[in-house]
């Protein structure tokens, strides 16, 4: 009976043991799962943390990127601006040298229209008068009768001028009148035709179709065509023969 309550108390002693390795592998289990927690919430942490700075990283180099671009936009807006307003002022200058250059173009090539459009209006009508006179003068100076001769080809001298005027002087005083009034020869010239060579404001030609009868005596009438180039002088306010050269 003294056994027993031996072995009772070895049980007794030996369950605290027990307990005790519970709670302490219940204890260590505790600090490590907390120490694994610990770990894992510093490594979350940690990598929160890398996380943040590379946002941050992100976000400066951005901003950075953005600050460039803006630099580079006020940089370039700059740049246009002064082209721009280079470019204007250079349009000004250049607008305000060429425009009295261009006036100055205008004016005379309307000064040139006028001139020239006076020039034509001009030639066009020495054109009309100088044929009018080289076809009545060549009328006069080839028509005369034997008792009126001296008055008749004395009348055409008026008309001429220059040294053609003197040419025409000895001719009929040395040859004409005197054959005239001797043969008793008549003469009537007609102008069927007269153009115009040449005309400006004081010189201009003339060509002249020119028909004839000649009568001596009592014979028959003989006639003659011919063609002669007139020259004429503006003289004052007259056309005046110059020249006058049979074609």
């Amino acid at each position: 009976m003294t056994d027993k309550p031996d072995n009772k108390e070895q049980e007794a002693a030996e369950v605290p043991v027990d307990a005790d390795e519970s709670t302490t592998d219940e204890t260590t289990t505790d600090e490590t799962a907390t120490a694994e927690a610990a770990t894992d919430e510093t490594a979350t942490v940690e990598t929160t943390a890398d996380d943040t700075v590379e946002e941050t990283t992100e976000s400066d180099s951005t901003e950075d990127d953005t600050t460039e671009d803006d630099a580079d936009s006020v940089e370039g807006t700059a740049v246009a601006e002064s082209s721009a307003s280079g470019s204007s002022t250079f349009g000004k200058l250049v607008a305000f040298a060429l425009l009295p250059a261009v006036a100055l173009l205008l004016a005379a090539a309307a000064g040139f229209l006028k001139w020239q459009d006076d020039s034509v209006r001009t030639a066009e009508v020495a054109a009309i008068e100088s044929t009018q006179v080289a076809k009545d003068s060549t009328v006069k100076m080839l028509s005369y009768k034997p008792d009126t001769v001296e008055q008749d080809l004395g009348a055409a001298q008026d008309l001429l001028t220059g040294g053609f005027k003197e040419s025409y002087a000895a001719l009929i005083n040395d040859t004409v009148i005197p054959g005239a009034k001797e043969q008793k020869i008549s003469a009537v010239a007609s102008v069927p035709a007269v153009a115009s060579i040449s005309a400006e404001a004081d010189r201009a030609e003339a060509l002249v179709f020119v028909n004839q009868t000649v009568i001596i005596g009592d014979g028959a009438p003989t006639a003659t065509a011919s063609s002669v180039k007139v020259t004429l002088e503006k003289v004052g306010d007259r056309w005046l023969v110059s020249g006058f050269d049979p074609v």
